[in-house]
């Protein structure tokens, strides 16, 4: 059994042992007559999930050099501003064309299943809170959002869509410069590759984090949070199947037998994703992964980066299926209209979030108001948006590394 393999075992063991103690401790410490949690375990749950902290940091501490390194050097080993034009305009073109499928698979299914007309609620007060800050709404917050203002700021805070945007002016700009910009380039390679042996040093904590997740996720909300919302769960866990199925035929089309191979070789980082329910945990992974399957590195250094930028799928899928749920909870009636001009509008206000857990809700956030829609709606989702999250974060890795393997075929940049 190769390294990886035997990681990949200890992280899934992980999720089950996760699974078995988080019951155990629910059993143990049961919830209030007012459905709270029970002191003790929230003590309890508090040092178990330091191991997730932890890692969550640890990987964070990882992607704003290496998204940096890399992008920086692939676009500079695409030549010139012509090269990143052309690649570019693929990338954006993949990303639109499956982000709106994304949107509309959720939009349709959301009609076709309408989860939430079994609730039946009362719309709530106008000012009641959520907890969670909308996103900036307006045009303009948007797009001055994409731009940052310092590059540290940026990456200290992680703002990969600014991250990129500095990357894209420092890689044309060493382009630029022939010979000087060599030396830059030979730098930062180095350093990406550097990130890289780090990520390897980090992931080897992965199973730990793992059981520390499933385990606080399983003590709190108990087995029974399945079934309370098993319909809307597993309605929407079929719209991500479906989407997969989209996917993965569309690498078909792409690379043939091949795709057995790229799912053989993201498997790792799609069961980390799904585990941490943080797509960014399995960024550094997915990268190398890609690179194995035969993706050169020019292309998966400038398409990735931007990926968890603009093109999660799955997050963007339960963008609609989550608003269009909340609507028909309190018996809101959305036309067509109105349904595709919300769809428009998560996908501009989209782009750029973080793909870390509950970034999706910020966005809906933001997006509810503007249609009528109670924020208050967005407390029935937080009960089971951990095991929602989990299933997106996986979908989001599957659909960057597709459309890597897109524009690398594209390009005549995929080796065998």
């Amino acid at each position: 059994m190769t390294k990886s393999n035997k990681l990949t075992l200890w992280i899934f063991i992980a999720l089950l042992m996760g699974v078995a103690t988080g019951v155990l401790l629910n059993a143990s410490y049961p919830s209030t007559t007012e459905g709270a949690t029970h002191a003790s375990l929230v003590g309890i749950l508090d040092n178990i999930t330091i191991l997730t902290d932890i890692f969550l940091r640890l990987i964070k501490m990882i992607i704003a050099p290496l998204v940096f390194s890399t992008l920086v050097v692939g676009v500079a080993k695409l030549g010139d501003i012509k090269a990143v034009g052309r690649i570019g305009g693929k990338t954006m073109l993949w990303f639109i064309s499956a982000s709106f499928v994304s949107l509309l698979l959720g939009c349709l299914l959301v009609n076709l299943f309408q989860p939430g007309t079994m609730m039946q609620l009362e719309l709530p007060p106008s000012d009641a809170a959520t907890g969670i800050d909308k996103a900036a709404m307006t045009f303009k917050g948007v797009i001055t959002h994409i731009f940052p203002k310092s590059v540290i700021e940026a990456m200290a805070g992680n703002e990969i869509l600014q991250i990129v945007v500095f990357s894209l002016f420092f890689g044309v700009a060493t382009a630029a410069l022939g010979e000087k910009g060599e030396i830059v380039v030979k730098a930062l390679d180095a350093v990406g590759h550097v990130m890289l042996k780090i990520t390897g040093y980090v992931m080897n904590f992965a199973p730990f984090a793992v059981f520390s997740a499933m385990t606080a996720v399983v003590a709190k909300k108990g087995l029974g949070v399945l079934v309370t919302y098993g319909v809307f769960i597993g309605e929407f866990y079929f719209g991500l199947l479906l989407l997969w199925v989209l996917l993965l035929f569309a690498a078909y089309l792409l690379v043939g037998k091949r795709v057995k191979t790229l799912v053989s070789r993201i498997k790792e980082p799609l069961l980390l994703a799904f585990s941490t329910a943080s797509s960014e945990a399995a960024f550094p992974k997915t990268l190398e992964e890609l690179e194995r399957f035969g993706c050169r590195n020019r292309i998966v250094s400038f398409v990735l980066p931007l990926g968890y930028s603009f093109n999660l799928d799955g997050s963007m899928m339960y963008m609609t299926f989550a608003s269009l749920f909340i609507a028909q909870s309190y018996g809101i009636h959305m036309s067509f209209d109105q349904q595709i001009t919300m769809l428009l509008v998560l996908m501009i206000t989209s782009k750029g979030i973080a793909g870390v857990p509950r970034a999706s809700l910020v966005v809906i956030a933001g997006t509810l108001s503007s249609f009528g829609i109670p924020e208050a709606g967005l407390l029935l989702l937080l009960g089971v948006d951990h095991l929602l999250d989990m299933g997106r974060s996986a979908t989001n890795v599957v659909g960057n590394a597709v459309a890597t393997v897109a524009v690398s075929k594209w390009e005549k940049s995929l080796d065998h």
